[in-house]
Formats: structure tokens, sequence, C-alpha cells
């Protein structure tokens, strides 16, 4: 894995040494990506560079790499793992190689087959080409987004990176809130690709691509993820052969590595299967690795050991404290380049440290189960709602409620009437597109009360919600009411969080790479097209999951309820220094982003042991979240110099100058 950046010069702005000197500035800033080597390409209208974490190929494939004439140049960040067999074909064609790695097949596929090569490419990607003849620049970012790509203009210019941080280190970007990015994460998560939180700069979003050539931009979808017309006809049974054959070839290509690859257990079905698989295709030794909590309510070492101990893996673990979370919130928002409305992004940033220092760069993870397969607890948060409907009137339908979330206490003793309170939200709105969102969604929109009313007037009654469902609104015509949930899922959440915040960013904190076996997009649209009832049945979720892997894991990991994967907030904040040195009135009046009566009140809560509701740990760690956001990326920025650029944070450098 590795990252990369690049801009164009078409004016000839900038001398040679001045190019040089930028891409350096930028790819300091994602060494964390790539530790292993650095390469730079340079001519008149084009450079770009790479930071390199050497996984297939190791002693050769340093890029920027080249076409055998010279002309095209890519700069590649990713594993395409079907790449022996698109070499093979591309020999028989004629194609020429001078590496092993899968960055050549990619520029050599381009070269053949232009902007239809993505079609043909297995696996998780951002990259750059340069066509020096046509004086073409071409982007292109995976199908969902495991990748990332920004990019953004200035004066004239086209700047990219996989990173927003590098994007800052070219002259004169300035640092500005988006304040329709920031509502957006208040209410999804995440803002909704292409927008980001910071003004001006976009994301290429997943599975698109891009093209820049005589000064004209075109970003072009060229796969996206959806649910099928024609369904499966097949017997359960069958399906779960073809399932079973789909998820055995997506590991084994995911085993591709010229280095060791190992595996995360959760201690759920889904990083298990992955783990059982990788045990099934190569029986070795496999390194496991999981990570706990001293809050036992949010603790599944039990069933990690389990698991570890019934498939004989080499496993090691490591615990999450309070203290920890608190301590690595600043380092965390500094990794995913916007606020966060969850502590979860932080115990994975811990885990891939544990990793590392294990000298492994690649690991497995079980990540697309849920979305593919019918995992999450809101799905059948929208089934029960969606009967409920039927009779709205109804004391007994709100109570099956009850069942879905055993880890928030408050629910358990719930009368009918105080689930009618909170789940009853746009109940009988079940045409809309996004009805399974609503109250996720709501959470956001009351939490947006705490922006200040500069903020609110700027947003002149913005909502985003309206604005995404009218977007979505044609393509999920016809879906039942578990895929159009399903779709969001994929399309939001799992993209623009998931495998962003969650997932990407605190990996590659610690130069690890993380690979999806059931996000291969075979496994992908292979699920779209299975019946509903072969996913969730009733409050059974994952049906055809566990009944494939009934006998080849414990029955206490098969039978087990779904437990969504959280980590403390409110606990892990209260005493600690943080509240104190970005909440205090002068830095929450200078940021201009939240009213500072509504946050000393919630600060209030927080020390007084009374922010117990999920609403307020969300806004909690929302606002904290945003007030380091601020300071990291756009009150006091931390500054790059000459002498740490000369003193071998960038390393092994590979410059080609044209």
């Amino acid at each position: 894995m590795c990252g990369i950046v690049g801009f164009t010069d078409a004016r000839g702005t900038y001398s040679t040494a001045d190019k040089g000197h930028v891409l350096n500035r930028m790819l300091t800033r994602i060494r964390h990506r790539g530790p292993d080597e650095t390469g730079l390409y340079i001519s008149n209208e084009c450079a770009m560079g790479n930071v390199r974490l050497s996984i297939v190929d190791l002693n050769s494939g340093q890029q920027p790499l080249s076409n055998e004439e010279g002309c095209l140049w890519i700069a590649y960040n990713g594993e395409v793992y079907n790449h022996l067999e698109l070499k093979k074909q591309l020999t028989s064609l004629g194609h020429q190689f001078k590496t092993n790695c899968d960055t050549e097949v990619v520029l050599h596929m381009y070269e053949e087959y232009g902007e239809a090569c993505l079609n043909k490419l297995n696996g998780q990607f951002a990259f750059s080409i340069w066509d020096e003849k046509r004086k073409k620049l071409f982007l292109a970012r995976d199908r969902v987004g495991i990748r990332p790509l920004y990019y953004t203009h200035n004066q004239g210019e086209f700047i990219y990176a996989s990173e927003i941080k590098c994007l800052f280190e070219y002259p004169n970007i300035e640092r500005n809130l988006d304040v329709k990015g920031l509502k957006q994460v208040f209410t999804f998560w995440s803002a909704l690709s292409p927008q980001t939180v910071f003004e001006g700069i976009r994301e290429v979003p997943p599975g698109h691509f891009v093209v820049l050539e005589k000064g004209k931009l075109e970003i072009k979808p060229y796969w996206q993820h959806g649910f099928k017309h024609e369904k499966f006809t097949g017997s359960i049974d069958r399906a779960g052969e073809e399932l079973l054959a789909l998820l055995k070839d997506s590991v084994n290509l995911r085993l591709r590595a010229d280095v060791q690859v190992a595996a995360y257990l959760s201690g759920g079905l889904d990083s298990s299967v992955t783990t059982a698989l990788v045990k099934e295709i190569q029986p070795g030794v496999l390194n496991t690795f999981s990570i706990g909590f001293q809050d036992k309510q949010f603790d599944e070492t039990n069933y990690q050991n389990e698991v570890a101990l019934y498939l004989n893996t080499k496993h090691k673990s490591i615990s999450c404290s309070n203290d920890d979370i608190a301590d690595l919130l600043s380092t965390a928002i500094y990794h995913t380049e916007t606020p966060i409305l969850r502590t979860s992004p932080i115990p994975m940033m811990r885990l891939s440290s544990l990793v590392r220092k294990n000298n492994i760069k690649v690991v497995l993870t079980g990540e697309g189960a849920d979305e593919m397969l019918g995992g999450y607890n809101i799905f059948k948060e929208t089934l029960i709602r969606h009967f409920w409907a039927r009779e709205p009137k109804s004391k007994f339908r709100p109570l099956l409620l009850k069942k879905l979330y055993p880890y928030i206490p408050q629910l358990g003793s719930a009368s009918s009437s105080m689930l009618s309170m909170f789940f009853g939200y746009q109940l009988q709105e079940t045409d809309s597109p996004v009805y399974s969102h609503y109250l996720r969604w709501r959470n956001g929109l009351q939490m947006s009360n705490l922006f200040t009313q500069d903020i609110k007037q700027e947003l002149n009654g913005y909502n985003p919600v309206e604005e995404y469902a009218n977007s979505i609104e044609q393509t999920v015509k016809g879906y039942s009411t578990l895929e159009k949930a399903q779709y969001i899922e994929t399309n939001l959440f799992m993209s623009n969080y998931l495998l962003s915040s969650q997932g990407d960013r605190m990996a590659m904190a610690n130069s690890v790479e993380g690979r999806y076996p059931f996000l291969d997009h075979r496994v992908m649209e292979f699920c779209a097209k299975l019946p509903d009832d072969f996913k969730l049945k009733g409050l059974n979720e994952k049906i055809l999951l566990k009944r494939l892997m009934k006998d080849q894991l414990p029955q206490n990991v098969i039978s087990r309820p779904k437990q969504a994967y959280r980590a403390p907030i409110a606990s892990a904040l209260r005493n600690h220094k943080l509240i104190d040195t970005y909440l205090n009135q002068e830095k929450v009046r200078k940021s201009e982003l939240f009213d500072n009566k509504g946050v000393e009140k919630l600060v209030a809560k927080l020390k007084a042991g009374k922010l117990t509701s999920e609403v307020d740990n969300m806004a909690m760690i929302g606002i904290l979240s945003s007030q380091i956001w601020f300071q990291k990326f756009i009150d006091k920025p931390d500054v790059l110099n000459d002498t740490e650029l000369l003193k071998g944070k960038i390393r092994n450098k590979h410059i080609v100058i044209r």
C-alpha cells in the first residue's frame, strides 16, 4: 500500500526544483502511508510522487513507473489482486514488463484498454496516470472507496493526493470550513462524497474516474453497487455453494503478497469466517490480532480467544483502556481529517499499531459482510418499524424493538409508550427512500442545534437528509425495504465512514494495509441478487452465512446475537484534560462552530456522570473532535520546515525528470 500526490502545471509556473520541493512537502505529510521508498516524476506540465509500502515485488516496482516508451507514467496506491492473470493476457498481446509488480500491470491495462481497464481490475486502488503525449491526466478510485483520493483547484492548476493534508502543502491553498460538509458529518457520520469538511476540497467518489485534458475536467462513474431486479432463483443450499466458492477465491486472491499476511479477529462471525477460510486455503501458521476493552460492556475477548483456539491461530491481543481512547483522540483526528461521532476508530488505530510492531504489513478483515448479507440491527429495526406502521396504534409491535439493542440499558426496561416515543419518528413514511435511517439521522439533526447562530444562518435551512433522499430516489425505486437500507449502509456509511475513518486511516497511520474479501465486487454483485430471506429472516441475521459456516466455527460464534462494534465515549472523556483543553469558553468562542452555553451544559452533564443518552454521547465526541479538527487543520496547523525534509524523513528517493 502507498500514498500518492501530484499536480498539473500547464502554464509553467514552477521550475523543476520548485516542483520537487512541493512534492517533497506533500509526500512528507503521508510518509506513514509508505515508509519504504519514495519516488518523484517531474515534467513541464505535470508532477507526481509516491510513498511506497512495499508488499508485492519488493526489489523493484519503484514509482512513479513508466511504460516501455516512457510516454505514460503512473503513481499508484493499492493492490490489484488479479494482476497475474491480467499480466498473462497483456503479454499475449505483446506488452513487455520490467517488474513483477501490479503497478506496471495497471499501467499497461490502461495503455491497452483506456478507461475501460477499470472494469477488469479486481482490487482496491487509487492511482494517477499522466499521458505525456496527449498532456492528459487520468485518476481512478476503486469501486467501493477502500483507498482515498482527494483533489482541488488552485489558480487553474489541479492538485490531488491520497490525504487532504498533502493538498495544503501546495502554495496558496486556503484552509476553510465547509459548513455543509460539517452539517453532513453531524447527520450521516461523514460528508457525502464528493463533499468534504474543507471548502474547495473534493473527494473522487468511489467507483469513479477523472479525466483532465486541455483544461477540461470530467468525473464519471464506472461502477456502482445496487440490487439486481433479476434475483437468484436457486435453493439456499445452492446459493451457499456459490457464495462459498466466491469467498474462497476472494480470500485466495487477497493472500497474494511477498510479505506475511495476517487476519483480524473481532470475535464476531464475519472476521471468524475470513480467518477460517484463510486457514483452509493456507493451513500453516496464521497470525491473528484482536482488541479488547477494559470496560466489559464493550469487550469481546472471550469470543476472540475461543475462535483463535478453535482455528489454531497464533493469536495476539491488546486491551484498550478509557485513557487510551482519550489520549489517542487527537492523533486519530489528524489521520481522519474530519470530525467523528464515534470513538470506534481509535481502538482500530491501537490494533494496527500492534500488527505493525509484529512486523506485519497486511491483514484480512471481515468488513462488508454485514452490509452484503443483512447483519446490522438497523435492518431489523427497519423491518420491525415497517411491520409496526401497518398498525401504528399497536401496543405490542413496538415491544419487538427491545430485543435489538441489549447494549442500550434504557431500552431494556422501556414501556411500549416510551418505545413509541423514541422509535415512532416518521413511522408511517414507509415509502421514503431513506425510511430505514430516519431515526439515526434525526439524532444528527438534533445535534445541529448546538451550532452557533452564524453557522445556522450560513446553512440557511439546509437539510442534508432531504438532499440525499432526492439524490437516491430513482436509484432505489423498486428495491425492497431491506434493500433500500442495505443500499444506504453500503454507499454512504460503509464507503464514507467505515472504510475511511475507521478503516484506511487507522490502519495506514501505522503503515498497515487492510484487505476485505467480502468486498470483492463479484461477492457484492452475487449478494445483491439474493432474496431478502436468505439474508434476514425474522430477527435472525445473515441466514446464509451462518448456514454456510455452521460446521466450520464454534457454535457460540454462529448463534450469538449481533453485537455492534463500539467503544466508550463518556467514561473515556469524563475526567480527561481534553475537555478543559478544547471545550473551554475561549476555545469554543474562537472556533465559532458551537454555541458556548450549549457546550457548557453538555460538559456539565459529562462531568456529573449524567451523559447517558446516545445523542448526548454523539454530541460530545462530535463537538470535541470538531474542536480538535479546527485547531489541527484551521487555527494552528503544524508547519513543515525544510530541515525536516532534509533529515531523511523521506528516503530512498527514485527521481525522474523529463
